[in-house]
C-alpha cells in the first residue's frame, strides 16, 4: 500500500497541477472595457430603440464597425436629409451620448461630389472613437461614401478628423445610386453653410 501511494503521488500532484492550471485559463480575465466606452450590446439596444427593430442588417453592420474600430467613446443618434446630382449635400442634427461628459447637440452639414444621384431622409447612429474631450467633435471629417439601395437600406461609412473616427451608420427612405467623396462638418449650432 506504501508502494502504491508513492507512484500515484507524482501522479496526482501532476494532476492537480494541470487542473490548477486549467482552472486559471478557464478563469483568464477577458480585455477590460475602458471607462467611458461602449459595448456592443449597449450599441445595438440604443440602435434598435432609435431606429426600432430593423432586422438583423443593424446589428450585423453595428459588429462589422465593431470588429474593425474598437469600442467607441461615444455615439451620435439623429436624421439627416441628402441629395445629389452629381454635387451633393447633406444636413443633420441629432444628439451626442457619452458616459463621462453627457449629452450634448449636435449639428452636422456637408457637400459631396461624385458619381451619385438620388435623394434620402435617414436616420443616422454615428459611433465616435478616440473623442479625448467633447470640443474636438466640432471639426470636418473627410471621407468616401457610397450608397446603393432603392426605398430602404443600411449602410456604413468611415469619416476621420486627425485622431477621431466617425463611423455613420444610416438607415432611411429613398432612392440613392453612387460614390462620392465629401465630408461633414459638425458643428454646436445649426448652419446653412456646408463649407
Amino acid at each position: 500500500m506504501r508502494h502504491l501511494t508513492i507512484r500515484t503521488f507524482p501522479a496526482a500532484r501532476l494532476f492537480l497541477l494541470g487542473m490548477f492550471v486549467l482552472s486559471g485559463l478557464a478563469a483568464a480575465p477577458r480585455p477590460v472595457q475602458a471607462a467611458g466606452e461602449y459595448t456592443i450590446q449597449e450599441v445595438v439596444d440604443a440602435g434598435h430603440g432609435f431606429f426600432g427593430e430593423t432586422s438583423g442588417a443593424l446589428a450585423k453592420v453595428i459588429e462589422q464597425a465593431f470588429e474593425q474600430y474598437g469600442l467607441p467613446n461615444g455615439y451620435i443618434l439623429g436624421q439627416e436629409g441628402s441629395g445629389a446630382l452629381i454635387a451633393g449635400l447633406t444636413y443633420g442634427e441629432g444628439t451626442l451620448y457619452t458616459k463621462n461628459v453627457g449629452q450634448h447637440d449636435v449639428f452636422w452639414q456637408g457637400p459631396s461630389l461624385g458619381i451619385d444621384y438620388g435623394g434620402n431622409g435617414t436616420r443616422a447612429m454615428m459611433l465616435v472613437y478616440d473623442l479625448p474631450n467633447v470640443d474636438t467633435l466640432y471639426a470636418r471629417y473627410g471621407g468616401v461614401s457610397g450608397s446603393a439601395y432603392i426605398v430602404a437600406g443600411v449602410g456604413m461609412t468611415v469619416l476621420k478628423s486627425r485622431d477621431v473616427v466617425l463611423v455613420p451608420i444610416r438607415t432611411g427612405v429613398g432612392a440613392r445610386l453612387g460614390v462620392n467623396v465629401g465630408y461633414l462638418k459638425l458643428t454646436r449650432t445649426p448652419t446653412w453653410n456646408p463649407f
